[in-house]
């Protein structure tokens, strides 16, 4: 089955109200070409879960296509501070958030790979999240008569991942920190790649044991160079400054569509000079 398509036939797959792990963490390899195409198609009503997130959430907060955010963490670090969008909407109400611990998200997903249907925390037993994430119960255990917490599994519809390499039946090969994607791909029900470089099954074959992610997971791979700007992408390029704080500048709708317009359609480190940020 060929698994190569585009990014915009593997967007359209994509249903509204979707659950989506997105791959990466906070402005590191996260699915930013993806991501954009998400948005550029008005997809609505979707359900983001991350361990740590920044500007996909945000932005995708920014042109009103989510609904609920399963997260650790959602900031743009210190650099650049707190993610204005994602807060707005989730002051105003228009998105729920359930807030986790980053290893209760990873729990969550554990859970929904080995296809049980909850995971014990240890060490979360008391506090505010307890009450407010509907994904938490504090149950007696049946060994210890103890108190523990269990998080209920978190399967996503789609994970979307970002590599440095695949090759065309899907086997991809991450660079650097794999964060939680390799734990996504085990989780979700599908998997797309995007990925900076196509390569031949020779030279992946030669590599096997590199492999994070293997072809069989994957149900689709889209070759999307610097797929990840303006976030960073190990041994390919870095955070692109410029953008983020162009896009945190930004407070109009259509400034915003604007912003995601540009990327989708200009190399915007190879066009930096002819876009008029």
């Amino acid at each position: 089955m060929k698994k190569i398509t585009t990014l915009q036939s593997a967007v359209t797959s994509i249903s509204d109200q979707s659950t989506l792990a997105l791959g990466g963490n906070v402005l590191h390899r996260a699915p930013m070409a993806f991501v954009r195409e998400l948005a550029r198609q008005h997809k609505s009503g979707l359900r983001l879960v991350k361990t740590a997130g920044a500007h996909d959430i945000d932005l995708l907060c920014a042109v009103d296509a989510v609904k609920v955010v399963d997260a650790g963490f959602v900031s743009y670090e210190t650099v650049y501070g707190l993610p204005p969008h994602y807060r707005k909407s989730v002051q105003s109400g228009k998105v729920k958030t359930n807030e986790h611990a980053c290893y209760t998200v990873i729990s969550a997903l554990r859970a929904a790979s080995t296809n049980v249907p909850f995971m014990p925390v240890n060490g979360l037993k008391f506090g505010d999240l307890i009450d407010r994430n509907d994904y938490f119960v504090v149950v007696e255990d049946p060994f210890t008569k103890e108190p523990v917490t269990l998080v209920r599994a978190i399967v996503p519809d789609v994970a979307i991942i970002h590599v440095q390499e695949s090759d065309e039946d899907g086997n991809a090969v991450i660079y650097g920190p794999k964060y939680e994607d390799v734990l996504m791909s085990r989780a979700a029900n599908r998997v797309i790649i995007t990925t900076e470089q196509v390569v031949s099954k020779y030279k992946m074959k030669q590599q096997r044991d590199r492999i994070a992610i293997p072809g069989f997971l994957v149900d689709a791979v889209v070759h999307v160079p610097k797929g990840a700007k303006p976030t960073s992408c190990h041994q390919k390029y870095d955070v692109d400054d410029q953008a983020l704080r162009k896009f945190l500048s930004l407070k109009e709708k259509q400034e915003i569509e604007s912003f995601i317009e540009g990327y989708n359609n200009l190399d915007y480190a190879a066009e930096r000079g002819s876009i008029r940020w």
